[in-house]
């Protein structure tokens, strides 16, 4: 079941999602000082793609840093990102089989916001390391 949703999510909004995290990431990569910011980024590229199956848990050693990084992060890039999910999740709510996608957006809305200082992980495993 979660390969199907997968699949359906590919089509219907993930593909597109990940591809402005990609664009995301390599215009942070080409300003060499926010190549974390890029890493980050693509990271959720791949979760964005294909989320099914996993989730986004803090990580225990996240610091200041990260909580800076997060603010520059959001006036950057974040509320676009995020703006892009809160679009295409009301777009998906319209049609009842796309609501299970429509909500998928609405949770990647804090990760698109705040990347760093968390990690994605398989649903099973909930630890953080």
């Amino acid at each position: 079941m979660r390969t199907l949703m997968n699949v359906l999510w590919l089509v219907l909004a993930g593909f597109w999602m990940a591809l402005g995290y990609v664009l995301a990431g390599v215009i942070c990569c080409i300003l060499i000082i926010t190549i974390p910011f890029g890493i980050a980024s693509f990271r959720i590229a791949g979760y964005a793609l294909w989320p099914f199956g996993r989730t986004v848990v803090p990580r225990r050693d996240a610091g200041a840093a990260s909580v800076l990084g997060n603010v520059i992060w959001i006036i950057v890039a974040g509320w676009w990102l995020a703006l892009g999910h809160l679009t295409t999740g009301v777009l998906l709510c319209i049609s009842i089989i796309g609501i299970p996608f429509g909500i998928a957006n609405f949770k990647l809305i804090p990760i698109s916001l705040t990347p760093l200082g968390h990690q994605i992980v398989p649903t099973g495993d909930r630890t953080s390391f």
